[in-house]
Order: structure tokens, then sequence, then C-alpha cells
């Protein structure tokens, strides 16, 4: 909103200082502090007000160190980083961008999804909340909604990783030697395509509608489907990581913040054709303006930190932790480095798989032998090193330094290939 205002007022009165917010960075910048503001000034007041509710986490019993201290503790922050996140987007970001409005949709969704499991847990005082198939529902919702979006939206466009200078001679185009009028002449030829971007290989884009057109033109009207599912998966399967993350002090919260400092960086060379055409990546018209809400979730997550490292003020709950998952997939799937959640998001996959070995092993072993075995102590994974007798701290800081090292790994495949 503060865009449109401030972009009248340079055009109508000349107002000084006013066209500074035509520029990306600065709106960005705008943006986290303002998110970080808002966690830091209405932090303290929203657990107070949330003690005074007794609105409160109730802790199951898993005998870990600690555990029992945190039986009370404030949740539903989630709300919190929502507002943190939203507020200072609607503020400083182009609401008429497409991909803005995507990624204000999916964080009000997950988010509504969350605050209902995190109501029936809290109110309701059923341990399970919400049930699982319902949360699953969700994600496919949001999934086949964006799914559909990105692949029919028009607003929703690439340029192929080709270089300016390819594009001018390719397509003969007379520039008389003015390199500004071939970026744009290179910009104003986007296409619609289902390709994205792969990591460490050299001609880095892989076609999904390949999966099934090489069988013949009848399979093209299929392609929006094998598209969608797999939009569908990306984002359950790490909205869900995250969920799971989220069971230690600071773990997701400040996972997410370093995973969405990643995504920043990545939207942003996306969206410059100068970076794009040196990078010989994708060229996506318009994604820039994304750095606004990812510099947003960033504040926000940071700004939780504050009052969620150990011990813990508050916790996020579901409210939070489903929202931030499906942020980060939808995020990764607009800016065309879905492919990279593995390695960017090794931390919510090392999580997820440690549940899956253990549920699938204890299965396994039960049908056996009669008796179910355990590959780890507890799964998730944090809590088997808890069991091992790490203190919390140390487990989340490890977890840390991991997730900063896979954040840097994967800037570093824009160019290792």
């Amino acid at each position: 909103m503060l865009y449109y205002l401030f972009t009248w007022l340079d055009k109508a009165f000349n107002f000084p200082g006013a066209g500074v917010f035509q520029y990306i960075s600065f709106r960005a910048a705008m943006s986290v502090i303002t998110s970080l503001i808002i966690m830091l000034i209405f932090g303290k007041p929203f657990i107070k007000w949330l003690r005074r509710k007794q609105i409160g986490e109730t802790v199951r019993d898993l005998h870990l160190e600690g555990q029992k201290e945190k039986e009370g503790t404030p949740t539903m922050g989630g709300l919190l980083i929502l507002a943190a996140i939203v507020i200072p987007t609607l503020l400083f970001a182009k609401l008429d961008n497409i991909y803005v409005l995507i990624m204000l949709g999916t964080t009000l969704w997950l988010g509504l999804i969350g605050f209902i499991d995190d109501y029936i847990k809290v109110f309701r005082k059923h341990k399970e909340g919400l049930r699982g198939k319902y949360k699953v529902i969700g994600q496919v919702v949001l999934g086949i909604a964006v799914g559909l979006l990105i692949m029919y939206h028009p607003d929703i466009t690439i340029k192929e990783t080709s270089s300016v200078e390819n594009y001018v001679a390719v397509h003969n185009v007379n520039i008389d030697g003015n390199y500004e009028r071939a970026k744009s002449e290179f910009a104003q030829n986007p296409v619609k395509s289902t390709k994205t971007t792969i990591p460490f290989v050299k001609s880095n884009e892989l076609d999904y509608a390949k999966i099934i057109t090489w069988m013949g033109d009848w399979t093209k009207k299929w392609v929006w489907l094998v598209y969608v599912l797999i939009v569908i998966l990306v984002v359950t399967a790490t909205s869900n990581g995250a969920n799971l993350t989220d069971g230690i002090d600071g773990l997701a919260t400040g996972t997410s913040a370093i995973i969405g400092s990643t995504l920043a960086i990545l939207a942003w060379v996306s969206g410059n054709i100068i970076f794009a055409n040196y990078l010989n990546i994708m060229y996506l018209p318009n994604i820039g303006e994304l750095a606004i809400f990812i510099t947003a979730f960033v504040g926000a997550t940071l700004g939780f930190l504050w009052y969620n490292t150990h011990p813990a003020e508050i916790f996020m709950g579901d409210t939070g932790s489903l929202a931030i998952g499906g942020i980060i997939a939808v995020f990764a799937l607009l800016i065309r480095k879905e492919l990279l959640i593995p390695i960017l998001c090794g931390i919510f996959l090392m999580e997820s798989l440690s549940v899956i070995i253990q549920t699938t092993h204890f299965k396994r072993t039960k049908k056996k032998y009669g008796e179910g075995r355990r590959v780890f102590l507890m799964a998730p994974i944090h809590h088997h090193y808890q069991k091992k007798g790490i203190k919390e701290e140390k487990i989340v800081i490890r977890f840390y330094l991991i997730g900063i090292l896979l954040a840097i790994l994967s800037i570093v495949t824009l160019k290792l290939r």
C-alpha cells in the first residue's frame, strides 16, 4: 500500500525521497525491518495475553530432560509470525503481482489449518488436534491451486537459459549496439513453461512435461495433472517436514530463517536479468517482487527466535510450523528451485526420514518377530540426540551449522555444474 502511496506522491508532487520506493532493494530492507519491529514490540504483550488466557502447551511425557518444565508455555505464537509476514508485505509489495498474491494466500491458508489444529488442542483439550488426513487435504487443496496457477496464469512465465547475446543472434534483432535495448527485447519475450532448475547439471533445465509427452501428442493434455501432482508432493512433504522439526526450542524457527535468507538470494538473482544472464539461469519476469515477501518471512522468524530460544517463552504451534513449511515449498516452486529443497531443507528432510525409517522398521520387525524394534532411540531425530544426553541448546546450534552449510551449498549450485 505504501508503494502505491509514494508512487503517487512522486508522480503528482515530485515528493522528495518518494522515488526510492521504486527500488526492490529498499522495499525489501524496509520489509525485514518492519517485520522485526512488529515481533519485538508486540511479542511480549502477546505472550502476556496468552498467559492471562491460559493458552498454554500441553506436553506429552516423553521422558526427556527439561520436558515437563515446558508445560503451560504459551502456544499459538504462529499468529504473531503470520502478522509479521503479512503486514510488511501488504505495506511494501506490489499487490497486483501474482507471485505476491500466491504467497499471501499460501500463508493465510496453511495458517488457518494450523490454527484449527492448535484450537482443538488448546481449547477443546484434544491432544491429537486436527486429524492428520484433514491437514493433508488442506495441503493438497493448496497444491492443486498453486499448480494450476503456475500452469495457466498468464503472468507466470520464464525466460530460458540463453544469454542476451544468444537471443540477439538467434532472432536477428537489430539493436545498433544498444545493450539496454537487447535486454528489453530479451525480457519482453517470456513463455509459459513447466520447466524447473536441476542442481549440479550444466544444461540445468528439466521440463516436467517430458515425463509423459515422449509417449505421444495425446499425452500433452495431461501435462497439467503431472505438474499438479508434483506440486502437491513438494508442498505436503515440506510443510510436514517443518512441522516435525518444530520439536525443541528455536530449531524450526532458526532453520527456517536460514532457508528464507537463501531463497531471498535465489529469487533476487532469478528476477534480475543481468544476474540471470551472467549465471545462465532462468530469468523470471516480475519474480523480484517476492524479495519483499521473503524478507518479511526472514524478519518474522528471526524476531520470533528472540522469544523462542531456550528456554522458550512461547511456541509457534502448528499455526506457525505448517505455514512456514508451506511458504518455503511454494516459494521454491515459484522461483523454479524446488529440486533444491532436499539440499536447502536438508534438516526438514532428515527429520522426516527419521520418522519414516523408525515407523517402517518398527512395523516390519513387529510383524516379523512379534516385537517392534527401533533404529533411533526416539524420532524425530532431534529427540534421538536428546535421549543420548546431548543438551537441547547444543543440538539446536549444531543443526543451525548444518543448515548454514546446506544453504551455502544451495547457492553454490548456481555456478557448480
